[in-house]
């Protein structure tokens, strides 16, 4: 699965979201470091990483679920640092956390009502009900049962769904594979891919799973302990040599077929 757009030239869209010199912490603990990057208009941009590398917590700090220390959030030119979340929402930005966290006492099309309280247009809310269902058929034919009685897939696919019903401008897009099979995450990829093209909604993912996320992604940012550490085109990112051995798994091999000794990443 590839994306259209892998070979688009984000520099000709405008930026979306902009961080500059984000800090954030929890506690004594600094959790990203000086981290600056964009995101521009109608792209989907991917952070890569190993678990604990931070990138929740840029996540969390765009959204204001945490307070940055240092540094400014800018979305659609306007300062939303440390503003409340909810404020945040309303503004165009929607966040699908870690975890899913779907409501699992309500329905699944409460669960939807639930995206869209920020909206008045009732007539638009039950049109774009029926484009999720026609993203997420299975949704469909759960829309009267609790959330909380779905599969892990499936609750994935409410809470992306649930996040588009407040028609965001942008969406962050918290390790979508977690605990997914291969075939269901291929699935889900293919649709976050589709809603971008379809919607020109822009997208902003973090994930492990550097493959799915570089084949789907226009731009992308490593990052090492709190910091970025590298940056590109996703098709050029792909080429690179430490992106190759380090995240997609693909190792030169010796004269016995084998290395026997570990490479060290380039870029620090």
């Amino acid at each position: 699965m590839t994306s259209v757009a892998a070979c688009a030239d984000p520099s000709r869209a405008e930026a979306l979201l902009k961080l500059q010199n984000i800090e954030s912490a929890y506690g004594p603990i600094k959790a990203i470091r000086g981290v600056s990057l964009q995101v521009r208009q109608g792209e989907i941009a991917t952070v890569l990483g190993s678990n604990g590398a931070g990138k929740t917590t840029i996540l969390k700090t765009i959204s204001g679920i945490i307070d940055p220390r240092k540094g400014s959030v800018n979305f659609q030119g306007q300062d939303i640092t440390a503003r409340d979340p909810a404020r945040i929402v309303q503004l165009g930005l929607s966040h699908v956390p870690e975890g899913r966290e779907v409501f699992p006492l309500l329905s699944v099309r409460d669960n939807l009502l639930m995206g869209a309280y920020t909206r008045r247009d009732r007539d638009g809310v039950a049109r774009d009900i029926e484009q999720v269902f026609q993203y997420f058929p299975i949704l469909r034919e759960r829309a009267g049962q609790d959330a909380g009685l779905l599969s892990g897939g499936q609750q994935q696919m409410l809470a992306i769904s649930r996040a588009l019903m407040a028609e965001p401008a942008l969406i962050l897009l918290d390790e979508p594979s977690l605990g997914l099979s291969p075939k269901l995450t291929k699935e889900i990829f293919e649709i976050v891919v589709r809603i971008n093209r379809e919607r020109g909604t822009t997208i902003l993912l973090v994930e492990q799973n550097a493959n799915m996320a570089l084949n789907a992604a226009d731009y992308g940012y490593v990052l090492e302990n709190g910091r970025i550490v590298m940056e590109d085109r996703c098709d050029r990112l792909r080429e690179k040599d430490d992106i190759k051995e380090f995240y997609l798994g693909m190792k030169d091999a010796g004269v016995r077929g084998e290395r026997r000794w570990k490479k060290k990443k380039t870029w620090r």
